[in-house]
Formats: C-alpha cells, sequence, structure tokens
C-alpha cells in the first residue's frame, strides 16, 4: 500500500469518527440520550411521541393491496437469516477458535431498541425488529467474512468493489505477489492481536 492509500484510508476512518459525533449532537438535539445501550427520551418528549402512534384500525385502513400480498414473502426471509445467523456463529466458534482469531461479538451488530420507540404501533414495532434482525445479521456475517478473508486472502481485486468492508483498504494490491509471500503471516497475526472495539471506540 503505498502513502498515498495509507492516508485516504486513515481520513475515511476518521471522516466517519467525525459522522458518528454530528449524528450525536443530532441525537440530543432530538432530546434523547443512550443509556445502558438503550435509547431514552425525555418526558415530555416521550408523552409526544404517544400522541403520534398510529393506531392499527388507521394504519391498516391505509395498507395496499401489493403490501398484504408481499408480506409474507418479506417476513419468509426470517427463516433464512436464522441459519445464516446460527451456522455463521457456529463457523466462528469452530474454526476462529482453531486459528486464534478473536471472534466477532454478535450483539455488536444485532439490536432491538426501537420497540422502545412510542410512536411506533405494534406492528410498526414488529416491522423495525425484523429489519434490525436481518440488518443486523448482514452486518455480523459481514465482519465475520472480512476476519475470513484478511486471514486467507487480504487480496483487492482487480476491479472496483463497491462499499468494501473497511479491513479490505490495508489488503495487498492486486497483483503484489512479493507482498503476498511476504507479508500474509503478518496480517494473520495482526488479527490475531486485533484489538476488539468498545462501545467508547465506537462512539467517539
Amino acid at each position: 500500500m503505498t502513502q498515498r492509500m495509507h492516508d485516504l484510508a486513515t481520513e475515511i476512518v476518521r471522516l466517519q469518527g467525525e459522522l458518528d459525533r454530528e449524528i450525536e449532537q443530532r441525537r440530543r438535539a432530538l432530546g434523547w440520550a443512550l443509556k445502558e445501550q438503550i435509547g431514552e427520551f425525555e418526558q415530555g418528549i416521550a408523552a409526544e411521541h404517544r400522541k403520534l402512534r398510529k393506531t392499527l384500525v388507521k394504519y391498516f385502513g391505509a395498507t395496499t393491496p401489493a403490501i398484504v400480498l408481499t408480506a409474507p414473502v418479506i417476513y419468509s426471509l426470517i427463516v433464512p437469516m436464522v441459519i445464516l445467523d446460527a451456522w455463521v456463529s457456529a463457523y466462528q466458534a469452530i474454526c476462529f477458535r482453531a486459528y486464534k482469531i478473536p471472534q466477532v461479538k454478535r450483539s455488536d451488530y444485532i439490536a432491538f431498541d426501537r420497540g422502545k420507540l412510542t410512536y411506533l404501533n405494534a406492528v410498526e414495532a414488529l416491522n423495525c425488529a425484523f429489519c434490525a434482525y436481518s440488518n443486523g445479521v448482514v452486518a455480523y456475517v459481514r465482519e465475520v467474512s472480512s476476519r475470513t478473508e484478511q486471514y486467507w486472502c487480504p487480496i483487492k481485486h482487480a476491479v472496483k468493489i463497491t462499499d468494501p468492508h473497511q479491513r479490505y483498504y490495508q489488503f495487498l494490491e492486486y497483483g503484489d505477489a512479493e507482498g503476498y509471500r511476504a507479508r500474509l503471516k503478518d496480517f494473520r497475526q495482526r488479527l490475531r492481536v486485533e484489538p476488539a472495539p468498545t462501545a467508547a471506540d465506537r462512539d467517539a
């Protein structure tokens, strides 16, 4: 990796931290704070939220036939998601332990906090839980996959990859045969001693 590429990767991480800080400021402006991993609103704001909750009668009254027909297809996705979740969890429990790779903390990626929002009715809260689980599983699996890729094949593709995982930016260039042979052990060792991200790191 050239110095310029390293600088750009560092800048991407810096900007992500800056974005996280902006998001935190927006949260404060909306009147809520994170307490013990649970979002809590000020009492007056919570009361206003309850007033905005749509009743199930009104909610289903605005439902279109297309939503009714596609809902079973959408929710059927829960079956492969659960299987994927369980399979990947078993995979890293067995393989990561064998190769001394730190295991991914599943709870860092799957959260069900939206159900506490009082402006959501029961169906909307269920929809949010479904989306939180599905997207959380995908993010969790992506991190497990990225650690696997760093261990076995830390090489960039020749073609442009849309939205690669963060580890990808540090990978070896396509065609760098000498670098691959010389640095593969280093990539594996860095993965083994990599400190697990803390809540403070994610909120910084």
